[in-house]
């Protein structure tokens, strides 16, 4: 059953003092119902500011999580940072309370269409320049960027109002208390092993990314990356068309590389788009990413010319193997968004050797051997912080990548940034790309990616 957008009088708890915790609790309180936002953090360990909430009159409920908690409750909302597997929710399950996320809420609200992007690499780029290339059509005032991109999908979607278009990037954690949920397109860009923690194994994590198709029928696109084995096996559970890209494959009809050039195919029509050289981003994952946002604009009915131009135009996205410093002829390049392995070595492969690489951090536990085995080919001296850096000495060392050049900055990005200066010759490059999440040592990527820049600037 779709949820019911008439919240007037309705109790609603809302659990996660995060993003989009706080926007479901003041869009939820705008629509009329009676709310109360949980987190069972004490209120001092809490980041965001909570006194807007308070001004509202949202309830507001801190610590230990009581089934008390759920006594005439309505509905409940779970921030994408709360595991559906909680306590609360299984008690709210048993009661037969409604649970959903704020994912389900925006999308049960929106009045314009919805373009999701998902995958485990590439999401953040290709939602914003998505966003870019929607606006073309839509414009500026009636297009919208939210998800898991760092606003809140609800207000996107209230925003964007009528006669727009909102870009969502969606995470495989917002996936995971949402049952209906249909983008006009979707795009799944690449599905490979990370957040095996929090879903437990690969198969659920990948199931948590179809969701984002399962109730997407005809009249609806569905774009899939065909290079990826796994997305291109998609096309069997989709009910609604699809649309592939690749950079590998001369499709007959698609988005594709033709050479050097990117080109779409559709109805034995051929648009050629740009070179990759005019590629306002660069690297191999990033002519990726640019099909498929071409191709979602393409289904979106955005004019070729208008791709066109924002192709060349858009250079990227922070913390993705952002250029940011050029110290003695040394380039420094910030990829802080590189959480897992997978999206480090598409940085590694943008590079042909000389790399300095500081890499490390929060463990997520995945195989290195494919990561260490490029390490080994391009780096020249490898950097390791936080609690990875013992098990990716280990694993270095056993690709083969010399004892000599392996450096333990400990918790100290300042120590690996030191080193690196020191290390760093030209025509070498400095990488931060750790191939782990963040939380041993930052809030997210983004305050990681801030500090490494941060101190690299002072060398300057």
């Amino acid at each position: 059953m779709h949820l019911d957008t008439d919240f007037t009088g309705k109790k609603v708890l809302v659990i996660g003092a995060g993003i989009s915790g706080f926007a479901a609790a003041k869009v939820l309180k705008r629509l009329g119902a009676k709310v109360a936002l949980s987190d069972a953090k004490d209120e001092a360990a809490i980041k965001e500011d909570v006194s807007e909430l308070r001004a509202l009159g949202i309830g507001l409920i801190f610590g230990a999580q009581e089934a008390a908690l759920l006594d005439g409750c309505d509905l409940l909302v779970l921030s994408p940072a709360v595991p559906i597997a909680i306590p609360l929710a299984e008690e709210a399950k048993r009661r037969g309370i409604r649970i959903t996320s704020e994912v389900e809420l925006a999308a049960a609200l929106a009045k314009s269409p919805i373009f999701a992007v998902t995958g485990t690499n590439g999401k953040t780029t290709t939602t914003t320049l998505l966003g870019l290339l929607l606006a073309e059509k839509f414009g500026k005032e009636k297009t919208r960027v939210g998800g898991n991109i760092g606003y809140p999908l609800s207000e996107a979607v209230l925003e964007a109002g009528e006669g727009g278009a909102v870009a969502a990037e969606i995470s495989s954690y917002q996936m995971e208390a949402t049952e209906h949920f249909r983008p006009k397109v979707a795009a799944v860009l690449n599905v490979t092993p990370d957040h095996i923690k929090r879903h437990g194994s690969m198969k659920v994590y990948q199931a948590m990314k179809e969701r984002l198709f399962r109730e997407m029928a005809k009249g609806d696109w569905l774009v899939l990356n065909y290079d990826d084995e796994r997305t291109r096996s998609m096309k069997e559970r989709a009910a609604c068309p699809v649309f592939f890209f690749s950079r590998r494959e001369a499709l007959e009809e698609g988005a594709l590389l033709l050479g050097d050039k990117l080109v779409l195919r559709q109805g034995g029509e051929e648009i050629a788009l740009v070179t990759t050289a005019e590629l306002g981003i660069k690297g191999t994952h990033n002519v990726e990413n640019a099909l498929a946002a071409a191709a979602m604009a393409h289904l979106a009915g955005v004019e070729a010319e208008a791709i066109r131009r924002v192709l060349r135009s858009f250079k990227g996205v922070e913390h993705r193997i952002e250029h940011f410093l050029d110290l003695a002829g040394v380039a420094w390049y910030n990829d802080s968004k590189a959480t897992n392995t997978d999206s480090a070595i598409k940085a590694l492969e943008s590079f042909s050797d000389g790399i300095v690489l500081i890499a490390g951090g929060d463990d997520k536990m995945t195989d290195l051997t494919d990561f260490m085995h490029l390490v080994s080919e391009r780096c020249t001296e490898l950097i390791l912080v936080g609690d990875a850096a013992v098990r990716f000495a280990d694993a270095a060392r056993a690709a083969g990548f010399p004892a000599a050049h392996i450096h333990d900055a400990a918790y100290s990005m300042k120590t690996a940034v030191y080193i690196a200066r020191r290390l760093a010759k030209p025509p070498a490059v400095v990488l931060l790309s750790p191939a782990c999440a963040s939380f041993d040592m930052f809030d997210g990527f983004e305050e990681r990616g801030e500090v490494f820049k941060r101190l690299a600037r002072e060398l300057a």
